[in-house]
């Protein structure tokens, strides 16, 4: 069978992909822990919830424009216009269907044959796939281990070259959980104005931040001079527990927020209108918004010291990177590789295998030495999941 070449190449996830698995094994009877899933283990917020349903009653089932409801649209402005100390058009904002459509919408919208789009890595298992559908080129580019893989300007311009167009990255980062400071963010973000290059910054987790203010440092809190062209990427799935109402938005100015729009209109048009309808509400009340968001972080945060700290007793001799933001930890186990385990996957398996317990290959994330964990579980779950991954490395 022959296929196009959108899609020849096209590789699924990973990460739904070990998830599907677990949960496959589960159903079949065993014992599985499942620390591979990138989504919060929280319910929405019951009047998030209830704002969808009322408007259901209400009839709000119809198509709404292409970008999403208006007032949408505004409420997301003002709390973007709020962080960068300045108005930002709600123009620009274009509602999607979650934060992988709005990326999706950008590289179309701004990518494509011929061009070269950095990519960040370790990186969100999507991102390459993405550029490449967009018959882009992705170019990987790594920070050092010892800078819990941030790039500097020096990494950047080592790859750069007359065809580099764009450059995506997460803070807070998906797989690792790193998060650029102020001052390392303004430094990339300069270099890249200086060289024309378009960021897509994915600011999806920027709420799940443990250090400072509980909000990762971001795009917007530059100052406007250092600012080139830019798509901003931010979501309702992870910080209001969201992920299955597929609420994304992207922000740019509203001449090029147009040209996403007319690209979300003949691909799937407007999102599900009563999930617009939740995310009304939640980013219409900030106040509220905010005490359950700090509730999950609060939860968040206590399980990021308790694994640490699980490792540092149990498992001494892997190496980690310690999470600033998200509910990852990215682990280096290429120590724990031997006969029949050669490489990130082969362990996965052979760990699902063992011990029940479901980790995410770095071989997903661009570094075939590392696995992801996801601590968005129960503090028992996490503890038991971790004793078992100790218990079957102690015997190998």
């Amino acid at each position: 069978m022959s296929f196009s070449a959108n899609v020849e190449k096209l590789q699924p996830s990973a990460t739904m992909a070990v998830s599907t698995l677990a949960k496959r094994l589960r159903a079949e009877g065993r014992d599985v822990i499942d620390l591979s899933a990138g989504e919060p283990d929280f319910d929405t917020p019951e009047w998030i919830a209830q704002a969808a349903v009322d408007g259901i009653r209400a009839g709000k089932t119809r198509y709404t424009p292409p970008a999403g409801v208006p007032e949408l649209r505004k409420a997301i402005a003002k709390g973007l216009s709020v962080r960068a100390g300045r108005d930002l058009s709600w123009e620009g904002v274009v509602v999607s269907n979650g934060a992988k459509h709005s990326l999706f919408n950008a590289c179309f919208t701004f990518f494509g044959p011929g061009d070269e789009v950095l990519v960040a890595a370790p990186y969100w298992t999507t991102y390459p796939e993405i550029v490449r559908l967009a018959r882009a080129e992705p170019v990987f580019v790594q920070g050092s281990e010892e800078r819990e893989f941030r790039l500097t300007a020096g990494d950047l311009e080592a790859v750069t070259t007359e065809r580099t167009r764009g450059l995506i990255y997460s803070s807070p980062s998906n797989p690792t959980g790193s998060v650029y400071s102020a001052e390392e963010l303004r430094a990339v973000v300069e270099w890249a104005r200086d060289r024309n290059v378009r960021l897509l910054a994915d600011e999806i987790y920027r709420e799940i931040y443990f250090e400072g203010s509980g909000e990762a440092p971001g795009l917007l809190e530059l100052p406007p001079e250092s600012l080139g062209p830019f798509v901003l990427i931010g979501g309702a799935s992870k910080s209001f527990a969201m992920t299955g109402w597929r609420i994304g938005y992207s922000w740019t100015p509203p001449d090029e927020a147009k040209k996403m729009v007319a690209l979300q209109s003949h691909t799937t048009s407007n999102p599900a209108t009563p999930s617009q309808m939740a995310a009304l509400a939640a980013y219409s009340d900030p106040g509220r918004t905010a005490h359950d968001v700090a509730r999950m972080r609060e939860a968040f945060q206590r399980r990021r010291d308790l694994v640490c700290r699980l490792f540092d007793e149990l498992l001494p001799g892997l190496a980690y990177v310690v999470p600033r933001g998200a509910f990852y930890l990215f682990v280096r186990v290429d120590s724990a590789f031997g006969e029949g385990v050669e490489g990130s996957t082969a362990f996965c398996s052979w760990l699902l295998e063992e011990t029940g317990v479901a980790l995410v290959p770095g071989a997903a994330f661009g570094d075939d030495r590392w696995v992801r964990l996801s601590y968005a579980a129960s503090d028992e779950t996490l503890e038991d999941g971790i004793r078992r991954v100790a218990d079957a490395l102690k015997g190998t």
